[in-house]
C-alpha cells in the first residue's frame, strides 16, 4: 500500500499514537526529522526496538534511542571506511609496483588482455577489466590528474590510473592478475594467500559502499563470506553443519578482515576507537544492552580477542 505524504509534526504524531514511541520534545525531534530525514532515522533503525508482532515500539522506547543508535552507526560508518580506506591505498600501490614491475610502465601493458590470467572461463572478466581501463583512461572518471598526464606524456602508467578505481574495480582487477602476481600482493599481508585475499576484497567491498553511501552498517549482512580463519576459533564462534554462525558476512567480519589486512600499529588504533564508540553508545542509551549490540553486529562475547600479542 502506497504511504501518503506527512508533514513534520504529522510524522512525529504518527510516531506517538500508532507505534507507541515516546517523544518528550517535539521541537527536537522536527529538527532531527529535517536534518535526517524519517527513513534514513525511523525506517532505518525502528526494528531493534519494535515488537515484531504488533508493530509498535517496545514500551519504554523513546525517539532519542533512535537517534543514539542512528549516532553510534554514524561513528562505526566513519571508523570502519577510514581503515578500509588504508586498505584500498595499500592494495592500489602493491598491485600497481607489481604489475609495472613485470610488464613496464607502458599504458599499453595493461590494456592487454594476455597480460592477465589466462584460466578458462576468465576471459569476459579479463575484457571487462581491460575495458574498464580504457574508460577510465580515455574519460578520466573526473580525475585531472589522469587527463594532465595523457595530455603532457601521451601515456599513463598503472600507478597514476589505479588511483581512479574505486574499490570494487580495484578487487575485480586484482581477481583477474596472473597466479604470479596475486602471490607478490598477498605475501604482504601475513597469514593470507591470494585465494583469501581475494575473499576479503569481495567482502570488504559491499561494507565500504554501504560505509560511503550512508546505509546502516551495525547489522549489515553482505551476500558472500570471508574465508575461515584461526580467529574464528579463537573467539570461540560456535559452528553449525561445519560453518561458523557469525564473522563471516557480518561486521565482525570486516573486524577479523581489518585484522589481517592492516599493519600492526592500524589496527591497534581501529581496535581501541570502535572501544571508545561502544562504549559511548552504551553510557548514553540503555536501550539496547551490551549482549544485544554485539549480536546485532556479530561479535562474539571474547571478540576482544582479535589482536596480536
Amino acid at each position: 500500500m502506497a504511504k501518503n505524504f506527512l508533514n513534520y509534526q504529522e510524522q512525529i504524531t504518527h510516531l506517538v499514537e500508532d507505534r507507541n514511541l515516546i517523544v518528550t520534545d517535539r521541537v527536537y525531534a522536527e529538527e532531527v526529522l529535517k536534518q535526517i530525514g524519517y527513513f534514513p532515522l525511523v525506517s532505518s533503525y525502528k526494528s531493534p526496538f519494535k515488537n515484531p508482532i504488533t508493530g509498535k515500539y517496545r514500551k519504554g522506547t523513546r525517539f532519542e534511542d533512535l537517534v543514539y543508535l542512528y549516532k553510534f552507526d554514524e561513528n562505526l560508518r566513519e571508523l570502519f571506511l577510514k581503515y578500509i580506506l588504508k586498505v584500498e591505498c595499500h592494495l592500489k600501490s602493491l598491485i600497481a609496483y607489481y604489475f609495472t614491475e613485470k610488464y613496464g610502465d607502458r599504458q599499453a601493458a595493461y590494456l592487454n588482455p594476455d597480460h592477465y590470467v589466462t584460466a578458462p572461463g576468465r576471459r569476459a572478466q579479463v575484457l571487462y577489466m581491460v575495458d574498464q581501463l580504457g574508460r577510465l583512461l580515455s574519460e578520466g572518471n573526473d580525475s585531472r590528474y589522469i587527463e594532465e598526464q595523457r595530455k603532457r606524456h601521451g601515456n599513463v602508467p598503472l600507478w597514476i590510473l589505479i588511483n581512479g578505481l574505486t574499490f570494487g574495480m580495484l578487487a575485480k582487477l586484482y581477481s583477474v592478475l596472473t597466479p604470479d602476481l596475486k602471490v607478490k600482493v598477498s605475501k604482504n599481508f601475513p597469514g593470507v594467500n591470494e585465494k583469501q585475499l581475494e575473499q576479503f576484497l569481495n567482502v570488504m567491498t559491499k561494507f565500504r559502499n554501504v560505509c560511503a553511501h550512508n546505509e546502516r552498517l551495525f547489522s549489515y549482512q553482505a551476500n558472500r563470506d570471508i574465508p575461515d580463519t584461526p580467529i574464528h576459533r579463537k573467539v570461540g564462534i560456535p559452528q553449525r553443519n561445519e560453518q561458523f554462525v557469525s564473522g563471516k558476512r557480518d561486521l565482525f567480519s570486516m573486524m577479523i578482515a581489518l585484522w589481517y589486512l592492516l599493519p600492526e600499529n592500524d589496527f591497534k588504533k581501529f581496535k581501541r576507537h570502535f572501544t571508545q564508540i561502544l562504549r559511548h553508545y552504551l553510557t548514553y542509551s540503555k536501550a539496547l544492552s551490551y549482549q544485544e549490540l554485539l549480536g546485532m553486529m556479530g561479535f562474539p562475547v571474547k571478540w576482544q580477542g582479535v589482536g596480536r600479542k
